[in-house]
């Protein structure tokens, strides 16, 4: 069932140009900025998106001026954390993921805001991620933190299937929609 739900959102975004995934970003984080949690929030836990994903880039450099970026790195079978120091300092890695470099960001009590991506989330604020479990391990390290899912309008379902071990979502956001808990 996961699999096939990952199968069919990769069909869907075949459907749209890199421009039009890029106006659906932008309409998203329009959205998010206005959020308590943004505005509040000095410390944010972000990602570098790579093709497919909820674009992320321009949000990262804009905000990095004002709030602590912190964006994830692989490292073996899972996520440490490292702050943004602009693109200069970014590097591809083998998942060809730009990732920043430096010391690793142990403070996770000063996050105040994930943006989180996922492959499909539903509106009980559910995450299917890509399969790897990175941010199921991470998630739970960051329990303080107001976690935003971001997302396109076709990886918002109604439910999806979830194990024990899954992570809500507080919020999820979409080009045209925003679901926040109850």
């Amino acid at each position: 069932m996961k699999q096939s739900l990952r199968d069919e959102i990769a069909l869907l975004k075949k459907r749209y140009t890199k421009e039009k995934l890029n106006s659906f970003s932008a309409q998203i984080f329009e959205t998010l900025i206005q959020t308590d949690a943004f505005k509040e929030a000095k410390c944010i836990l972000a990602y570098y998106s790579f093709a497919g994903e909820v674009f992320t880039h321009d949000f990262i450099e804009k905000h990095a001026q004002d709030k602590k970026m912190i964006l994830p790195v692989v490292e073996k079978d899972k996520l440490v954390l490292r702050e943004y120091k602009g693109r200069d300092s970014l590097h591809l890695s083998d998942y060809g993921i730009l990732e920043p470099t430096g010391t690793d960001f142990i403070d996770y009590s000063e996050i105040g805001l994930g943006v989180i991506p996922g492959v499909v989330f539903d509106r009980k604020l559910n995450r299917l991620g890509r399969g790897k479990a990175y941010y199921d391990g991470l998630l739970p390290l960051i329990d303080n933190a107001y976690l935003i899912g971001v997302c396109f309008s076709f990886q918002l379902k109604d439910n999806i299937p979830v194990e024990p071990h899954d992570y809500k979502m507080d919020c999820v956001i979409t080009p045209n929609e925003i679901v926040v808990k109850d």
